[in-house]
């Protein structure tokens, strides 16, 4: 049985968020993480524990979690583990339990009048062997169409995100590719290209599939300075020069577009989906 832990930033007496799953535990941390975002101020420490496949496992995991409640606060317990009777062992440990699963399964069962199969790995595995299929298709579109390093098959992307560098380009189509199964392509900015307010010449065929991202001067500096130190292409000016001309760009092509600054990729992704009108 794996463990994957992750350092907390809080002090020992910490209370322990564990994330228990009979899969990979995507999901455990995903709805848990969610739930804690409503608490920002408290300091914990947080242990994922996937493949939890087994009642003899689901002991271990129990003993762990009462050593770990008998040396400091009550540990907090998400689960999403499918198995009736590995939910009940692990539910007897000494942590605060919330099972995210079987909370809800019954009612689910009774308003489909259908029984619900109870197999592991349903959420982030290959049981839908098609959408998992188009999902790595995506990715591999994603990878090869990054930064502009291939024109190849652009008519079949379903969007062209657009950007100077460093806006959060490649992150945003590896996310709608994996998550989504969106066939995504992005294409960097450059100084050259704002010598008019017309798209890229290789863009101007697919206009209607380009979205836009710009970011705060600041901030874009900052994180080209990572990067590239002291240069010139790190500047403040730099920064501010190409995020107001793509904006003017943008705008003169009528090209949607969102500040990313103090968005995640998860925001960026969800809003892109939603004005592009995307759906998978």
């Amino acid at each position: 049985m794996a463990e994957h832990q992750t350092v907390g930033a809080g002090a020992p007496s910490a209370p322990t968020v564990f994330f228990l799953s009979d899969s990979t535990g995507i999901t455990a941390e995903t709805l848990g993480n969610t739930l804690l975002t409503q608490f920002p101020g408290q300091r914990l420490e947080r242990r994922t524990i996937p493949f939890i496949n087994t009642v003899e496992q689901a002991r271990e995991v129990v003993a762990l979690i009462d050593r770990v409640a008998a040396a400091g606060p009550q540990p907090i317990i998400f689960s999403t583990t499918v198995s009736q009777d590995i939910r009940a062992v692990l539910s007897q440990s000494r942590g605060q339990f919330f099972d995210l699963f079987g909370t809800h399964i019954g009612q689910l069962e009774q308003t489909l009048g259908a029984q619900a199969n109870g197999k592991p790995g349903q959420a982030h595995g290959v049981g839908d062997a098609v959408r998992y299929q188009l999902r790595m298709a995506a990715v591999e579109y994603a990878i090869e169409h990054d930064d502009g390093q291939s024109l190849r098959a652009l008519e079949r992307a379903e969007l062209i995100l657009i950007a100077p560098s460093r806006c959060g380009k490649t992150p945003t189509t590896m996310y709608l590719a994996l998550q989504h199964g969106i066939l995504a392509a992005n294409f960097p900015l450059v100084e050259e290209d704002f010598d008019t307010m017309t798209l890229p010449k290789p863009l101007l065929p697919f206009a209607s599939k380009c979205f836009g991202l710009t970011s705060q001067p600041v901030r874009l500096s900052q994180i080209r300075q990572e990067r590239r130190p002291g240069s010139s292409y790190a500047s403040l000016n730099q920064c501010s020069f190409e995020l107001r001309h793509a904006e003017d760009m943008y705008r003169a092509n009528d090209i949607p577009y969102v500040n990313s600054a103090s968005m995640s990729v998860e925001e960026i992704s969800a809003t892109v989906l939603q004005r592009m009108q995307l759906h998978h």
